[in-house]
């Protein structure tokens, strides 16, 4: 099988190819040039194409690679899947649990909760939901796959302020305060990598069961707000006080940020149970695993 990754030298790609290469598939990685190729052994097994996934007529020279299967990482599937359906058989697409909107119940299943208040999602879940019904017709399976909070090794985990910030996470090193909204938690659900890596191998490998659907992927469950500082506070080995103040004090002028202050507002507890029963995935990581990983990558690499 030829499985072609765009965005492969990816966060989740890091993961994803050395499996793919260990169970023998021919994996040809796209990306644009600016992450280098990882120096391991399984990847001295792939194949490395530059190309700008943005340019219609770079997407086209794809084409003669012939994969089997495309896995587009960073959002380009409308371009990918039209450019591509006549040589590959099977297209699957990484999306975000954000795009379902606001969560009416948790576990959220994967469907639409509310408008989704990011217009980037907002687009791609457009096209997401379009490409199911177009390859349907075309017979081309399309899968799409939709993680909470990304963590694990190999990248900056969400820190307690709803970002990635390399500094708060020095001052929670510190012990230094954190300031959470009033009010009832939200949850919060930090996965691991590794175990969303996992379940695009499951799709890949398992193309009659994972044609058509939308997946969710991410922890066995989810953590409070104020778990999350407590797990920093274990991983750190320091007290961490909280202070809360009202909502809109929060998000005017904690974090006004909309792209930090969601983690706090909506929940983000998927329903993995699809997954798990069509393709039997288990997520091997608790979110506090999860964190601690990417914790002690960032150690490793004297980041903190």
């Amino acid at each position: 099988m030829k499985v072609m990754i765009i965005g492969g030298t990816g966060h989740v790609g890091n993961f994803m190819v050395p499996k793919l290469v260990e169970m023998g598939a021919e994996v040809i990685v796209v990306g644009s040039g600016r992450k280098p190729v990882p120096k391991d052994k399984s990847w001295s097994k792939v194949k490395y194409v530059l190309c700008n996934v943005k340019n219609l007529e770079e997407i086209n020279k794809l084409k003669i690679e012939a994969p089997d299967v495309v896995v587009d990482m960073p959002g380009s599937v409308w371009n990918i899947y039209h450019n591509l359906r006549t040589i590959s058989k099977h297209v699957i697409a990484c999306g975000s649990i954000w795009m379902y909107g606001e969560p009416k119940v948790i576990p959220t299943p994967e469907e639409t909760q509310n408008e989704c208040l990011f217009e980037v999602y907002k687009k791609r879940y457009s096209e997401i939901l379009s490409l199911i019904e177009i390859a349907r017709k075309d017979g081309v399976a399309f899968t799409a796959i939709m993680p909470p909070n990304i963590s694990g090794s190999g990248k900056i985990p969400l820190d307690c302020l709803g970002g990635r910030s390399l500094e708060i996470h020095k001052a929670h090193a510190q012990g230094k305060e954190v300031v959470l909204p009033d009010g009832a938690d939200v949850l919060i659900g930090p996965c691991d990598a590794e175990d969303i890596a996992d379940c695009f191998v499951k799709a890949v490998l398992n193309q009659d069961k994972s044609a058509y659907h939308i997946f969710n992927v991410g922890s066995s469950y989810a953590i409070t707000a104020a778990e999350l500082v407590n797990a920093y506070s274990e991983i750190y080995n320091v007290r961490i006080p909280v202070k809360r103040v009202p909502w809109n004090d929060y998000v005017t002028n904690v974090s006004p940020d909309i792209g930090s202050w969601w983690h706090f507002k909506a929940h983000m507890c998927p329903d993995i149970s699809k997954a798990n029963r069509l393709l039997s995935y288990q997520p091997q990581y608790t979110p506090e695993q999860s964190i601690y990983r990417a914790v002690e990558w960032m150690k490793s690499y004297k980041m903190i």
